[in-house]
């Protein structure tokens, strides 16, 4: 058994730290309302994050024994043919063959047929379908996220009966179910293709994502705001980066220099002086920018690593999302368990139908958000799908600016006209090396 597939085994189990739910940290620290236990887990985070590792070394273990006995015998030769437990974890190990009776065809591209190696017909020289399509994904992604971000500082911040609810890790394990019932839903009444990749591959993406996110809100306790900001904005350079180390992919010089020219427009527009009086934290410590630079390359790595499979195994986003959150699923389960947590958890969304409802509110709009970042990933890489989240952050300000009625500083706007600058050279840029290559 190779060493990559122990380590991923013990990624994929370790999945279950934390994700980012609300203004807070979405972490095993669970701070608690006044019927759910109460843990004190105000530590330093490097001694938490230790914790949670060390707790799931009791799932790591056994499983990655039980990997190394399967690859180093023979009990995975009958492949798909031998017993339930077999089949088990051939699907989990193996790449298996696709069933020639389940070939998806064009009409179900939409549902998550990977299109990047298909793209559709031009008409005089412009791609209407796929601007079409990129301006679905953008705006799929902005009403998403913010519906998002409404419900889930509205779960975490008011009173029901007289409570607060913030036991976080139970709101991320809903998240989680849905999205994976949801896209399981797709897959089975959809006629999609078989998945042939492994299903320990998609523990990659899923530790990644979680490990970004958990860093990320650990980062606001020691980072200012200028450095957050800083470090967001820049994230389309480090995605680079990644995808030169993860799938060897080389950009032109043109990817580089509007990269650059998009972080200093986004970080000018949202470092408007205005929101640095309302930050409570004024300098970055040294374990908020090791916290920050830990977050950067897992949310880099993330995108690229989905990416490389996308191209390699042509599954559709629908199936990215199932596979995903699998492990993303169980691990918080099992964290939600080992805590022992769920049956308080459970007690209190049963005694309290507004806090269901609102809950099965935003796992439900967390789902149709991850149906849009696989989708996008899918159709048009990890480089772009970083660029509409980067542009994203400023132009949500700016629509906020204009429904209530805010000016705009001049360093807001000289920011936001670099964006658009940006944009505009990179479209020219790719439009002008598209026709050499034409002509040669």
């Amino acid at each position: 058994m190779s060493t990559m597939k122990v380590a991923l085994l013990i990624y994929g189990f370790a999945t279950a730290q934390a994700l980012p739910i609300g203004n807070g940290t979405v972490s095993n620290k669970s701070t608690t309302a006044t019927t759910l236990p109460h843990r004190d887990y105000d530590k330093f985070w490097l001694e938490a994050l230790s914790i949670n590792l060390i707790c799931y070394l009791i799932i790591i273990i056994p499983g990655a024994l039980i990997i190394r006995f399967t690859e180093s015998s023979e009990y995975l030769n009958k492949g798909e043919q031998g017993s339930i437990i077999q089949k088990f974890l051939f699907t989990c190990i193996r790449e298996r063959q696709p069933d020639k009776n389940r070939l998806n065809t064009d009409d179900n591209t939409e549902l998550g047929e990977s299109n990047v190696s298909k793209p559709p017909p031009a008409i005089l020289g412009v791609d209407y379908h796929k601007c079409f399509r990129l301006l679905f994904c953008a705006l799929g992604l902005q009403i998403s996220f913010l519906l998002w971000g409404i419900l889930q500082e509205r779960v975490m911040t008011i009173d029901y009966d007289g409570r607060k609810f913030k036991n976080s890790q139970f709101l991320v394990f809903m998240n989680r179910a849905m999205s994976l019932l949801v896209s399981w839903s797709v897959i089975k009444y959809s006629r999609a293709k078989d998945d042939i990749a492994p299903m320990y591959k998609y523990s990659y993406a899923s530790f990644s994502n979680i490990m970004s996110s958990w860093c990320q809100y650990e980062a606001l306790k020691f980072v200012s705001f200028p450095s957050q900001v800083i470090c967001k904005a820049s994230k389309v350079i480090p995605v680079m980066i990644m995808g030169k180390i993860v799938s060897n992919r080389s950009y032109p010089y043109y990817e580089y220099c509007t990269s650059v020219l998009l972080s200093i427009g986004v970080s000018a527009f949202l470092l408007d002086a205005r929101h640095l009086d309302h930050h409570p934290i004024t300098k970055t410590t040294l374990s908020g920018t090791i916290l920050m630079l830990v977050y950067i390359s897992f949310d880099s790595f993330t995108s690229n690593w989905q990416e490389q499979l996308y191209k390699k195994y042509n599954m559709s986003s629908v199936q990215m999302m199932f596979g995903v959150n699998v492990f993303s699923t169980a691990l918080t389960l099992v964290s939600l368990l080992t805590q022992g947590t769920l049956p308080a958890c459970i007690a209190f969304m049963m005694s309290n139908s507004s806090f269901a409802v609102h809950v099965i509110m935003l796992s439900t709009c967390a789902s149709i958000g991850q149906l849009f970042i696989f989708y996008t990933i899918s159709c048009y890489g990890a480089l772009i799908f970083t660029i509409i989240m980067t542009v994203r952050q400023a132009l949500s300000i700016l629509l906020s600016c204009l429904i209530y009625h805010h000016t705009v500083t001049v360093q807001g706007g000289i920011g936001m006209t670099i964006v658009f600058l940006a944009l505009f050279l990179r479209i020219y840029a790719k439009k002008r090396t598209a026709r050499a290559k034409t002509v040669t």
